[in-house]
């Protein structure tokens, strides 16, 4: 008896932590190793942030694409691997900054001189503009000469929503220094608009380099699918190796079956991005419990069902017939009287002949 709930224990604690690893991969959007159909882009931008890294160059770049193609987790890996390199470690400096939360240039100085630890530099000085501000910052990070100035790495989320700050100081200050050669600089833009550039005013345009790697999902459906068997694998040091085996069999099984393939396909072809995926996968893997331990085909048939159901008819389900023809009622209202307010007694009339017409 002790021995088969010791079992049963240790099943349901391989499910949890089965559970657990899956959830941090899916949820918390866990960098791959590579990130899949983005090789060109990958070595495209490793190769200028380490030029910037290494040999002090100057750099700006644009990453553009739509939401959920894939831009944060390309410049997530690329950045792992530059700051994995010996000569960089110590060295390069990070400033992120996002549109949405800096939202003029006082909040996004002010951001900078705390994610450069020069709040103790700056002090109560007192500047004339955001130039000699920034200029006393960079100035400050120097080691004596100028070949040995740290580099510093800019990344801009939400680029295009910077382009309307005033008079856009903030770009053209950093633009502006990533031109000159007196402090290495790299300014990372992140946008999901093509037409960024021409949110730019002239001056700032003409201080921009022009790079842009665009994000345009080129994966095919086997690459799809292998992305797919990739998220739900479990790792080779998982700490019961027979669980890990059975999980995995199960999961190359569950990719190869018709039914589930439809399911991936109808994603595949409405959405390529990885959020709609992680979402799906997520649904699946919470379906998971000791009774059925392993993913079955009904899990994904059911999470893709509730993702695609209509969150609006969802809330109808159940409603009275009263309750429904009210609504009915409410809608011809707020058509008839093109949203002006109306009240109970209106809606009561309404559905009075809301009812036959229901009838018929």
């Amino acid at each position: 008896m002790s021995k088969r709930k010791s079992a049963a224990l240790t099943e349901d604690q391989c499910v949890s932590q089965a559970q657990k690893l899956l959830r941090e991969r899916l949820c918390h959007q866990k960098l791959p190793d590579q990130p899949a159909g983005l090789d060109s882009q990958h070595k495209h931008l490793l190769e200028l942030l380490r030029r910037t890294a290494v040999h002090g160059e100057s750099n700006s770049v644009l990453i553009v694409g739509p939401r959920g193609s894939g831009k944060t987790m390309l410049l997530g890996c690329v950045l792992r691997e530059l700051m994995s390199l010996k000569e960089v470690q110590k060295n390069v400096l990070l400033v992120e900054l996002n549109g949405l939360l800096q939202t003029d240039d006082k909040i996004a100085l002010k951001e900078i001189t705390r994610q450069l630890h020069l709040e103790n530099v700056v002090g109560d000085k007192v500047f004339g503009s955001f130039a000699e501000n920034l200029a006393f910052l960079l100035e400050a990070l120097k080691r004596g000469d100028k070949s040995s100035s740290r580099p510093v790495l800019f990344v801009l989320d939400e680029f295009d929503l910077f382009a309307h700050h005033k008079n856009q100081t903030l770009l053209y200050n950093l633009l502006d220094v990533s031109q000159s050669a007196q402090t290495p600089v790299a300014v990372v833009g992140l946008t999901c608009r093509l037409d960024v550039l021409e949110l730019l005013e002239k001056r700032v345009k003409s201080r921009f380099s022009h790079r842009q790697i665009h994000l345009f999902s080129s994966l095919t459906f086997s690459q799809y699918v292998d992305v797919v068997r990739a998220q739900l694998h479990l790792p080779q040091d998982f700490p019961d190796p027979k669980f890990s085996n059975d999980w995995n069999r199960s999961v190359t099984k569950l990719c190869e079956d018709r039914s589930v393939e439809e399911v991936l396909k109808r994603n595949f072809n409405s959405s390529k991005d990885f959020r709609s995926l992680h979402s799906l996968l997520f649904l699946a893997v919470s379906r998971v419990s000791v009774s059925h331990s392993t993913l079955r085909e009904a899990d994904l048939l059911e999470a893709s069902r509730l993702i695609s159901v209509d969150s609006k008819a969802n809330i109808l389900h159940g409603l009275s017939i009263l309750e429904l023809c009210l609504i009915i009622a409410m809608k011809h209202l707020n058509d008839t009287y093109d949203g002006e307010p109306f009240n109970f007694q209106m809606v009561h009339n309404a559905q009075i002949n809301v009812i036959p017409s229901l009838r018929v």
